[in-house]
């Protein structure tokens, strides 16, 4: 039988079930090796304005940037569900903006789906998309479009009350339609308490195992940058070692002129000789 991806109805039917698995993706080449590894869902975050454009933030990341690297990763796709990340001011100014953005990631990018940070104020955006039948996925806790406003990249809901904000945002935003959730930067216990109060599946970062499913920005996992230790991450390969021993192996050969040699260099088309031979 045939795989297909998961549409957000079946996405949300997980909830419960096996864990899901989320990957950030930004190009078709990385895109066909994830969907080979078997994730369930990719998504083409605002991180890139991190991984991608070297950013210290995700805030200058344009409409215009998430179309161009959805449409790249659905070029690398075949059959996995397709989230595109709503990027700063895209969604706030305006429901209406907010559903504009939304289609032209679906119509531009070829995303199943769209992303936004925020609880009950990001509501009335959430409920406009959603009405228009483009399925929505929220985000809550640690929204990091947010971090001026947090202080920085801090772990949310650790008071009582900060805790209550975290589990009323993401009621708003399940109400409003999302069909499912991304907790990030959250104590366990609070996500454990979302995770069990909503309807939807909660896909966890920084949240613990008391999520549905996990998602991790796919250089960070790659070991990409040496730089970037949070504790919440785990480091799954050490590209970064391996990108320099391959480039550096390459430079001293050309340098000593050990590459390219014969096999990898090409010759003379012989036809013209072989038929004077002939005669």
């Amino acid at each position: 039988m045939e795989h297909k991806a998961l549409t957000a109805p079946e996405f949300r039917g997980r909830k419960g079930g096996a864990p899901l698995v989320m990957v950030t993706c930004y190009d078709a080449s990385f895109a066909r090796l994830v969907e080979a590894a078997g994730v369930d869902a990719v998504l083409v975050g605002d991180s890139l304005g991190n991984v991608i454009q070297g950013g210290g933030s995700t805030l200058r990341v344009t409409v215009a940037d998430v179309a161009y690297h959805t449409r790249c990763v659905a070029a690398g796709l075949k059959a996995t569900h397709l989230i595109a990340d709503m990027p700063f001011l895209s969604y706030q100014v305006s429901a209406e903006d907010a559903l504009r953005n939304a289609g032209r990631l679906i119509q531009e990018g070829g995303a199943h789906a769209v992303k936004l940070e925020g609880g009950a104020r990001t509501a009335p955006a959430i409920r406009k998309i959603v009405d228009a039948g483009i399925p929505v996925m929220g985000h809550v806790g640690l929204t990091p479009q947010s971090f001026h406003q947090f202080g920085g990249y801090k772990v949310q809901g650790r008071s009582e009350a900060a805790a209550r904000q975290v589990i009323e945002d993401a009621e708003a935003v399940v109400e409003a339609g999302a069909y499912s959730l991304v907790l990030e930067g959250i104590p366990a216990d609070v996500a454990a308490t979302v995770t069990a109060s909503v309807p939807v599946p909660t896909i966890g970062i920084g949240a613990s195992r008391n999520c549905d499913g996990q998602v991790l920005v796919l250089y960070d996992l790659l070991g990409m940058d040496e730089r970037f230790e949070p504790k919440f991450l785990k480091k799954y390969a050490s590209f970064a070692d391996d990108v320099r021993r391959a480039v550096g192996d390459f430079a001293a050969e050309v340098r000593t002129r050990a590459f390219p040699d014969d096999s990898h260099s090409f010759g003379r088309a012989r036809q013209n000789s072989e038929r004077r031979e002939k005669r």
